[in-house]
This record gives C-alpha cells, structure tokens and sequence, in this order.
C-alpha cells in the first residue's frame, strides 16, 4: 500500500513513514465518499481524536487529540493558523468540508515548530485538488431536518499551475440541541479560492482564500459568524542547496451574540513566516522567523487589545541510510506572557523494506488567550502558559494490500487549562497516556480501515479521569466497489466521559455508538448520486452536559441526497 506524502509533519514533504510521526491522511476520495456536513463528522473516533459537541449542526465544537485541552490543538488552512484570539481554540463547527480536498491529523507535541498551542497536535485541511486535469462541478442536494445543500466549483491542476475555486451553501432548520428542545437552525455560505505557479526559473508564488459566514442558533440564542482565511506565499530556489519560502497570512474569527448577554467578539490574527531549507547530501536543515500578532475588536473592554510574538525555529532532518533522525527548536517572545523555549528530537530506523521503528520526545506549551488574561473580573494577566512533555514509541508495517501502526505515547502537563469553575481554573499536574492502533486494506474494489484508542487521561492529584474526553475509541470504514455502485458504512464508539458542573459536582456522560451508511452510484458519464444515512439506528446520546446539567444531545437518524455533476473544461 502507498506510503502517503505528508507535510504537516515536519514543514516539508515526506512520507508517513518518514516523517517520524503518528499521522491520519483523510484523502479527497474518502471525504467525497462520507459526503460529510460538519467537519468533525471526519475527525470523531480517529486515532488518538475525541470530539465534544453542543449538539449538531453548526454547535460549539472541541476537538481533543490524545487528551490535550481543545485549545491546545492547532488548526491550519492552506498552512495558516485559524483561531479565536478570545477563546484560544479554533471554531471547528464552521470549516465547511465541502471545500476541503484532503486533511493530514499530527498527533503528538510540534510547538518546536509551530509554536504555541500545538501540544496536543497539528490538523491541517488543503483546498487545493490533488489531481491533474481540468475540471468543473455542479451539485445540490437535501436531506430530513429540512436541510439543504447547493455547490460549484472549477479546478485545473498541472505540471506548473494549480488552480481551485469553489462556492457552496447548506442550510437546514437543524434538530434539538438539548433533550425535550426546540429545532436549531444553521446556515452556511461559503467560498475558497486557492492556487499557485512555478516560473521557469523554479520559483513558486502561491495564495489561498477561504470564507464561511452565517448564523446558529443555540439553546438561549443565536450567533452571527465569520470564519476567514487569506495568505499568499513566494517560494523561491536562491542557489541548488537553498530554498526560501515567504508565506503573508490574516485569519479572522467573528462572532456576535444575540441572546440575554449579547456580545460582539471579533479577532484578527496576522502573520509573516520566513524558511530557509538547506540541502547537503541526504540532510535537510530549516531555519526561520515568524512574527504574529493578534487583535481583538469587542463589545467588552480587555485590558489588552494586542499583543505580538517573536520567533525563530530550526529544524534538522537527517539521513543516514535505514536512520532518521529529527531535531528541532523554537523560541518565542510574547508580549504578553514572555519567553518560551521549545524541543523535539526523534528517530526512526527501518528494519527492512517493510518494518519501521519510531521513538521521539519534545515539549510543547499552550499560551492563555485574552480570556485567561484580559477578561473583566475573570482574567489574570501574571497566567503563565501551560507547559507539556510528551514521548512516544511506534512500530509500523506497510506491505502492498495492508498496513498497520501501532504507537505508545505519554505527556506530562503542568497547569493544564480546563473549562472548569475551579478557582485556579487549571489543573496543577496532569498525566496523558495511551495506545494508538490503525490499520488498512485494499483488494478487489474493498477497502476498510480501522483505527482504535486506548488513553488514560487523569488528574494526578486525585487520578480522576480528565473532563469531556472520552478514553476510549474505535472506528470502522468499509466500502466496496460494484460495478458502478461504492457502497459502504462506518461504524465506531466512544467510551463515558466526565463533565464538572458548578454547585452540581462531577457528571457522568455514558459512552456510545453509531452505525451509519451510504452509497454512490455513477448514472451517467458525469453524473453520480449520493446518499447516506447517519445514525441508522436513530440512537440519541449525550454530547455534553449543559452548566444546568441539562444534556446536549445528538441528531437523530439522519438521510441526505445528493446529485453532482463532474464535467471537463
């Protein structure tokens, strides 16, 4: 089975094998197969990924990754950081996938080379297609909860151009967010704009655009939204051993609330990233500079509406024969919190042709966002960051039909940052630990995956296990190919999960699972309808617990239709 090229990893590409990393690649082909209407839909029950969600449809959304806060995650578009400067995390509920072609999961620390808040891992969704040719589409589409969903777009891929535009709308009146609740609807618009050319001389200019604004309603009011990416980058060959890479970016995530605390949270986050790749023989070397600042234009009065961070990091990617060997290091200076200095080494030797070994090690840290510090009668602007270290141990085998993968992996966490009503809000000290496993195959128009999780998520004071993640998870695709039908399913689960409640203590959230379906079906050259239906049992479970303790709950079964049409330009 191919080895997939990765970049997430380790800034460039490489192989999954070759980048010493625990890696999820979620392909063009898969994403248009789940035809999924929520982003999470492709992250819940991966490896090492557990998701909280206030209901379906456009809800607040957290994404935990091996056990880490959700803000202790990194979200990337097109290689630029998407985040609110308020809350710290990203808004995951309003990526549209529709117009994603391929997402790269990173498991494990890489703050020694994205900086703060890559603690628990790095995701990163590409718009650009991954294919040759010239192409266009048309698709519309509706499904129960009154949803519906219309999408074009055009692309053209070759030797020295690529080129991506799309546009894509989804409404639907949406389903309870809570047990015994009202409908909540949820409305998208959506477009990205994404390409690049190489000249003759070898230089690559590149730029990405991707926007989505709507409105969701939630269980006590309704919030207007804006999720916005734009950069531009130069890549440029100075000599045969050295190449610069210059990426300009602004991420925006806008928010106001109408509800009995109205608000307006609007910030900004602008960055300039500098690398220098040097070559000599099979080694790489990277060393660059980064400058970020973000802003924050809101109805409440921070005591800060700014602040910047200084970097530089450097990278070593060595080759000697069947060893690998990886090292990296970062310093940033913030504003707002100081210095912070991060590592990462890693090795991996191949044992032959089929077998690898992997270990690694690093730290990592999660900065406080304007929340933690700037908040009125609620921040604390001494916070210092949460601060983690994190080992891992893996062994992989890749083989023509099959693969598998197996990782080991353990972090120590001090302060880890919690939503919680605890004075200190953070735990003092917290351990992470578990077990990865994945495997695939293909054959005979056949392919399954499947992946599962065990973890140990705790508080070392007491050993109870960590809020909102579940420990425990398991993940099964299947699909077949017949003629001109795909048919396939998914099935996973996830095991109970904790939530802390204000003057009503610790609350269990009982585990569960899913089976859902669907199909494709090719009825003319171009054309291809697909159908799938979530939750096919129609099982409704808790996804969190309100402050109240009130459940928010899942959608129930849902059926959507759609029709594409592919034609050539």
């Amino acid at each position: 089975m191919t080895d997939p090229i990765v970049v997430t990893a380790t800034l460039g590409p490489k192989t999954t094998g070759e980048s010493l990393s625990s890696v999820t690649v979620i392909g063009e082909k898969d994403i248009r197969l789940q035809q999924p209407k929520e982003f999470r839909e492709l992250l819940e029950s991966q490896p090492g990924v557990s998701v909280s969600r206030s209901g379906s449809f456009g809800k607040q959304t957290s994404v935990f990754i091996r056990g880490h806060a959700s803000d202790a995650s990194v979200l990337l578009v097109d290689g630029i950081r998407v985040r609110s400067a308020t809350v710290g995390g990203a808004a995951w509920q309003y990526l549209p996938p529709q117009l994603i072609n391929r997402i790269e999961i990173v498991r494990g620390g890489r703050s020694s080379l994205y900086g703060a808040d890559a603690v628990g891992g790095v995701i990163q969704a590409f718009t650009l297609p991954q294919h040759e040719g010239k192409s266009g589409w048309l698709e519309a589409g509706a499904g129960n909860y009154d949803s519906q969903q219309y999408a074009a777009g055009a692309a053209f891929s070759g030797n020295s151009s690529k080129l991506s535009i799309g546009v894509n709308r989804f409404r639907t009146e949406g389903a309870p967010v809570i047990r015994d609740g009202d409908d909540k609807s949820y409305n998208s618009t959506s477009g990205a704009a994404s390409g690049s050319h190489e000249f003759n001389n070898g230089v690559r200019t590149g730029f990405t655009f991707l926007n989505a604004d709507g409105d969701s309603e939630y269980a006590g009011g309704e919030e207007d939204f804006v999720f916005q990416v734009a950069g531009v980058s130069l890549d440029v060959p100075v000599t045969e051993n050295w190449r610069t890479l210059l990426q300009l970016s602004d991420a925006r995530d806008e928010l106001e609330d109408f509800s009995s605390f109205p608000g307006v949270f609007n910030t900004r986050t602008r960055n300039s990233r500098l690398e220098n790749w040097l070559t000599s023989g099979t080694h790489e070397f990277v060393l660059g500079a980064e400058y970020t600042v973000d802003q924050v234009d809101s109805s409440v009065s921070y005591d800060e509406r700014s602040r910047s961070n200084s970097a530089v990091f450097s990278q070593a990617l060595l080759n000697f024969g069947a060893l690998d060997i990886h090292l990296s290091a970062r310093s940033d200076d913030n504003e707002s919190y100081g210095t912070e200095q991060t590592w990462g080494a890693g090795a991996g030797y191949a044992l032959d042709r089929h077998h690898r070994i992997r270990a690694s090690a690093g730290t990592s840290f999660k900065a406080p966002s304007f929340n933690d510090l700037y908040y009125p009668n609620f921040g604390n602007p001494d916070l210092q960051p949460e601060e983690a270290t994190s080992y891992e141990l893996g062994i992989e085998g890749r083989y023509v039909r099959w693969f598998w993968d197996v990782a080991v992996f353990h972090s120590d966490v001090e302060d880890l940052s919690l939503p919680s009503q605890d004075a200190a809000g953070s735990i003092p000290e917290a351990r992470l630990r578990g077990v990865e496993f994945s495997s695939g195959w293909i054959q005979n128009g056949w392919s399954l995956k499947v992946v599962a999780s065990a973890g140990d998520y705790e508080d070392k004071r007491d050993g109870r296990q960590l809020i909102r993640r579940a420990e425990n998870t398991v993940r099964v695709d299947l699909d077949k190919e017949l003629g001109t039908w795909v048919l396939g399913t998914t099935v996973r689960a996830e095991s109970q999960r904790y939530d802390d409640l204000f003057m009503i203590g610790r609350e269990r959230i009982a585990g569960y699972g899913t089976w859902d379906l669907r199909a494709r079906k090719d009825l003319a050259p171009g054309w291809v309808a697909s159908l799938t239906l979530g939750n096919v049992l129609d099982k409704e479970y808790t996804t969190a617990k309100r402050f109240d303790n009130a459940d928010y709950i899942s959608a129930g079964r849902t059926a959507f239709l759609s029709v594409r049409y592919e034609f050539g330009l």
